[in-house]
């Protein structure tokens, strides 16, 4: 019988050693499970949560659904989630929310849009792994986190990264300019997930991806978008002059910038002496 044991742990390390494309895919539907936007109802809820502390067992992988995420590991993250909300003058869910991941930095941050509608940060995390270099992702193995502006498409309960959401690259724009470059296979299935390994998705460990699994389900993925760039815009500009680079990514940087600077706002400049101005310093989104 020892045979036959070791035999199945070889196979488990070697399925979670591949590619981020090896994400089983769930068609169980959309979660059911929400968490109420009444403020009287959603202190109840949470009231509920902090009772229900610790993450709860899982079903057998391969037969989870979202629901079945939400109830193993939402009391514990809302309850993780709730004082970075509060403390940014944020309700729990936000009716929208962008992640902005920043290559260089190995961040992740998260922002929500708050009652008068701007967007307010409310907490980043470290970013485990993400191969690849500087650069926009342009064929099929390349390994190479992609740099744009994305949605999430897909939560996924049965990824072999514990949990993942999927992107929906190739975006329109990458299509556009795979098939102007005449390269016909750009590449798919990218994902934020959790462990630390990375074949060009975003690896964000499991207490992490638990977090912002959660977030998305309970705000809707269609109201959340994703930034990816090379480094943060907001301390020195993104530079495409780099020949390796291809010739459209000026235009990819100045999209990235102009998404993450509207989250920022506009700052009016600050007038620090009698004949000379200066633009204020853009608040970091931190």
């Amino acid at each position: 019988m020892k045979y036959p044991i070791k035999s199945l742990s070889l196979l488990a390390a070697v399925s979670l050693l591949g590619a981020c494309a090896h994400h089983p895919e769930t068609s169980r539907g959309r979660a059911t499970v929400k968490v109420e936007r009444d403020p009287a109802a959603k202190d109840r809820q949470f009231r509920k949560f902090s009772e229900l502390v610790e993450r709860q067992p899982m079903p057998y992988f391969g037969q989870r659904s979202v629901d079945d995420v939400l109830y193993s590991f939402a009391p514990y993250a809302v309850g993780q989630l709730k004082p970075y909300f509060r403390k940014a003058g944020v309700s729990y869910p936000p009716r929208e929310a962008a992640l902005i991941g920043l290559k260089e930095e190995k961040k992740l941050e998260v922002w929500a849009r708050g009652e008068k509608g701007k967007f307010k940060f409310i907490r980043d995390y470290d970013i485990m792994a993400a191969s690849g270099t500087k650069g926009p992702k342009l064929r099929q193995g390349d390994k190479q986190v992609p740099e744009g502006v994305y949605r999430i498409v897909r939560l996924n309960p049965n990824s072999n990264y514990h949990l993942s959401m999927k992107l929906n690259y190739p975006n329109e724009f990458d299509l556009e300019h795979a098939e102007l470059d005449g390269r016909s296979k750009p590449g798919n299935d990218i994902f934020i997930h959790g462990k630390s390994v990375s074949a060009g998705c975003l690896a964000m460990g499991d207490a992490a991806i638990e977090e912002l699994f959660v977030l998305a389900a309970h705000t809707g993925a269609d109201n959340i978008s994703v930034v990816i760039a090379p480094h943060d815009p907001r301390k020195r500009p993104l530079d495409s002059s780099d020949p390796d680079l291809p010739y459209w990514t000026s235009e990819l940087y100045d999209r990235i910038t102009g998404e993450i600077k509207l989250l920022a706002g506009h700052p009016e400049p600050v007038k620090v002496s009698a004949n000379r101005t200066e633009q204020a310093p853009e608040h970091r989104l931190r």
